[in-house]
């Protein structure tokens, strides 16, 4: 793409010696040796260049196939390809990778019918400051630029949207790679990277943002990395590394601004150090709503998910909750959750007028998905796992009458052998 560019008459990215027309002009293990000399010397260069080519490293030694590749490349023409296109190609191989479990690239890929919804009803607005501290394929930072470009046409707010509004980071650095080009691609932060390859839990810079909305990596932190509490006093110690990252998200978000925060039941359930950062959050930050994921969109199996919306400034009074949970059944390939599917909850969500908030829950409908827990009730509660649908069907039948229905499966399975017998006629197969 940078070629190209230089071949229309403008300005490569790229410093002298590490572009594309270097790479044209060996073979062989030449060929393999100057790859990987432009590989080290790009990951040095500062700006978007460098954090793309983070720790970048060859895994292509043979030169036939390097060659094999540049030749394919070279044959289309990347760079007049419009931008969305080239970024909907992309997202579409993280979203085919991030379904596949064999690769594990779906504890990174956060599902986009998801990051939609909750980006609708975060509703960040143009010159506001967006960050995501772990952002994987930068998701979350895509569809905050996508509904952001459109509420203006003024030059100054679409360049500082482009270049100053949205920020992510990452400890893991082929996710840098893969969130960073994904950036590029869209042709956002070309001057200026707003991916940053660091452990945000270490972080101990000043910067605060209007809007967070992010979803925190599952399990534990990675072999190696250093202890939370000694680099952040001011947290409540804990190792729960989910917690570690709410009291983080906490602890950069402007006052007035707004959070959505994909976080496991475990953060809303377990006591000791768990509790009080949850009553911390209670006491200094409005937590207005709560949405009550279903397991199977996610590539960990059967974890236990919700979205905590809370804004900074004043204390939790009444928690909405929206039970997306029971009853439900998602898989990621088979019957992934879209977009539609969260129509309700974020028609209930009343973004930007929440003051016309509805219960569809009630007395006469007992199964309502959306309910209010007043003060009083949150106030006398050890935790925030709230619950209350019942589609439970008992079963009143008789022992007999389960005999005999499991007595007509049998003679419907037993009957379909011996048909499966006859059609395959005794064939030694």
């Amino acid at each position: 793409m940078d070629a190209e560019k230089e071949e229309l008459g403008l300005t490569s990215t790229l410093p002298d010696g590490c572009k594309w027309k270097d790479l044209l002009e060996f073979d062989g293990d030449d060929l393999v040796k100057e790859y990987e000399r432009i590989l080290a010397q790009l990951a040095k260069e500062n700006g978007l260049i460098g954090t793309i080519f983070t720790k970048a490293t060859n895994k292509i030694d043979r030169p036939v196939h390097l060659k094999q590749v540049i030749d394919m490349v070279a044959e289309e023409n990347w760079y007049m390809l419009e931008g969305d296109f080239k970024g909907a190609i992309y997202e579409g191989i993280l979203e085919k990778n991030g379904q596949d479990k064999k690769s594990g690239a779906g504890q990174y890929f956060t599902p986009r019918a998801l990051i939609k919804a909750i980006v609708d009803v975060v509703d960040p607005q143009i010159g506001e400051t967006v960050g995501d501290p772990c952002c994987g394929t930068a998701g979350f930072l895509l569809s905050a630029y996508d509904h952001m470009r459109v509420q203006s046409k003024d030059s100054k707010k679409q360049r500082f949207l482009k270049n100053n509004a949205l920020y992510g980071a990452d400890i893991t650095p082929l996710v840098v790679t893969l969130a960073s080009m994904n950036l590029y691609l869209h042709d956002i932060g070309v001057d200026h990277s707003p991916i940053q390859y660091q452990d945000s839990l270490l972080d101990k810079s000043d910067r605060m943002f209007d809007v967070i909305m992010t979803n925190p990596p599952f399990g534990t932190r990675p072999q190696g990395s250093g202890a939370v509490y000694d680099a952040r006093p001011e947290f409540i110690e804990t190792s729960n590394n989910q917690v570690n990252f709410l009291q983080h998200i906490m602890s950069i978000i402007k006052t007035g601004g707004r959070v959505g925060v994909v976080l496991p039941d475990s953060v809303l359930t377990d006591g000791g150090a768990t509790k009080k950062v949850r009553d911390k959050l209670l006491k200094h930050y409005d937590l207005h709503t709560i949405l009550r994921l279903p397991t199977g969109i996610f590539y960990a199996n059967g974890v236990k998910t919700n979205v905590l919306f809370f804004d900074k400034g004043k204390p939790t009074k009444d928690i909405w909750v929206y039970d997306y949970r029971t009853g439900i059944k998602h898989t990621m390939s088979q019957k992934p959750m879209t977009r539609a599917d969260l129509d309700e909850f974020v028609e209930c969500y009343c973004s930007g007028h929440m003051q016309d908030r509805a219960e569809t829950y009630s007395a006469e409908n007992p199964n309502g998905r959306w309910r209010r827990f007043s003060a009083e009730e949150v106030a006398g509660r050890e935790d925030l796992n709230f619950k209350w649908i019942d589609l439970t069907e008992e079963d009143n039948r008789s022992v007999s009458e389960i005999i005999d229905d499991m007595q007509e499966q049998a003679d419907i399975i037993n009957n379909a052998l011996v048909t499966l017998r006859g059609i395959l006629g005794g064939l030694d197969l």
